[in-house]
């Protein structure tokens, strides 16, 4: 049971009295993970966000992120974070972290930080103890109860518009802000869009063809398609590929906020726009197998030619179609790789 918030408060009020003295272990690093130039921005620094309106008074000396992939955008800046999330997902290891964050704390030379097991939601008690001086969250799903409850530890800088739909652009930008480094931020976009443009400009033949990408479909029900809308970083993430996104996705997206939507398999012809599928498959291909052989599914035309491609199981990859700043650079050759293979059979 997570702690009652009175408690936590309770903490941080005392961690507050007798630690507010304490040197800090976040900070800025260069790449060899030596100590930095100073951020770039002049503080106090105000961010606007969905929640509300947040100060940071003075430059953060212990940063700590919540929810998934925040840490990334310190870490890719050469701040090392006191407390990140525990990766639940395409952990490959097992050890909470994710191959490209390990990587990075490699090349920093810095210890793991505190991770946050969110399992049952956010561990205030553990954010509370790492004694942050800011804690990011651009790209998360904060509630308006979790935004206060972790706001009477430190300045919290949530996500710009709508929860779990902030763009890695904006990741970027948001968090890079709230620690005084928005220049290198600015950098670092630029960086990570040259790296996408050289990559994607091996394949030629991703260009203008259209994507969607399948989701919660179950191997044992294929009776209904689920898709992502274009208000998921996923789908939005084709666009920087080259790709486009149809009609039978972009039109129904148009008129909801939602981030999937999903159509009975009887209307199957209705995404015969589609050039490439991708989506999250399992291990052992049993959705591949289940969307071939099902009489509607197969129908398909990109299922018909070959020109579908699911991310396999849990594993690193599988997060690649969800960018972020760290694991852009990581996966991004493997899963354009991927899809090119899908487009050559959609020729």
């Amino acid at each position: 049971m997570r702690t009652p918030r009175l408690r936590v408060l309770a903490l941080v009020a005392a961690l507050l009295f007798g630690l507010a003295a304490c040197g800090g272990q976040s900070g800025d690093k260069d790449d060899s993970g030596t100590a930095g130039a100073g951020g770039s921005e002049q503080f106090p620094v105000t961010v606007k966000h969905a929640l509300g309106t947040t100060t940071i008074p003075s430059k953060p000396r212990r940063v700590a992120t919540v929810n998934w992939a925040n840490e990334e955008v310190p870490l890719a800046l050469g701040v090392v974070p006191v407390g990140m999330a525990k990766a639940n997902f395409g952990d490959d290891d097992g050890d909470g972290v994710l191959p490209w964050t390990e990587k990075r704390l490699k090349e920093l030379h810095a210890k793991t930080p505190v991770l946050f097991d969110e399992t049952d939601g956010i561990d205030f008690e553990a954010v509370a103890d790492t004694r942050p001086d800011v804690i990011l969250a651009a790209y998360s799903g904060l509630t308006k109860q979790d935004y206060e409850t972790l706001s009477e530890i430190a300045p919290v800088v949530a996500y710009p518009e709508a929860a779990w739909a902030t763009p890695w652009r904006d990741i970027i930008r948001v968090n890079s802000k709230a620690i005084g480094l928005a220049d290198k931020g600015d950098r670092l976009i630029g960086d990570l869009e040259t790296r996408i443009a050289k990559t994607v400009a091996k394949y030629p033949q991703l260009k203008g063809k259209s994507a969607m990408f399948l989701t919660h479909v179950s191997s044992k029900d294929v009776s209904q398609v689920g898709f992502y809308t274009t208000h998921d970083t996923r789908t939005q993430f084709f666009t920087d590929l080259g790709l486009k996104i149809p009609d039978s996705i972009s039109q129904p997206s148009a008129s909801t906020e939602k981030f999937v939507l999903t159509k009975s398999a009887e209307r199957i012809d209705d995404f015969n726009d589609v050039d490439i599928i991708t989506g999250y498959g399992d291990d052992k291909g049993e959705l591949l197998k289940a969307l071939r052989s099902d009489p509607l599914t197969s129908k398909l035309a990109a299922v018909k030619r070959g020109s579908i491609y699911l991310l396999p199981g849990s594993a690193p990859l599988a997060t690649a179609a969800n960018p972020t700043p760290l694991s852009i650079p990581y996966v991004l050759d493997d899963y354009v790789a991927a899809l090119a293979k899908a487009a050559d059979k959609a020729a």
